[in-house]
């Protein structure tokens, strides 16, 4: 993961995978009900500790090399 470009298109997939994390917590709150409330909350939970992984990873390998 040496390539700056690399690196930011992974980040961008984190920040996506928050995104989703947020949005699919909203619908489960509002709108589901039982074990798919459950279900999806857990998802949710799951992306947001791989994003959180991810830019962990990104941050903490330092900056590129030119």
């Amino acid at each position: 993961m040496d390539d700056g470009l690399t690196k930011m298109w992974i980040s961008f997939i984190a920040m996506g995978l928050m995104f989703l994390s947020v949005v699919m917590t909203i619908i489960s709150r509002e709108k589901l009900r039982g074990w798919v409330q459950r279900s999806v909350l857990f998802v949710s939970f799951i992306f947001i500790l791989v994003s959180f992984f991810i830019i962990f990873v990104v941050v903490f390998t330092g900056p590129v090399p030119e």
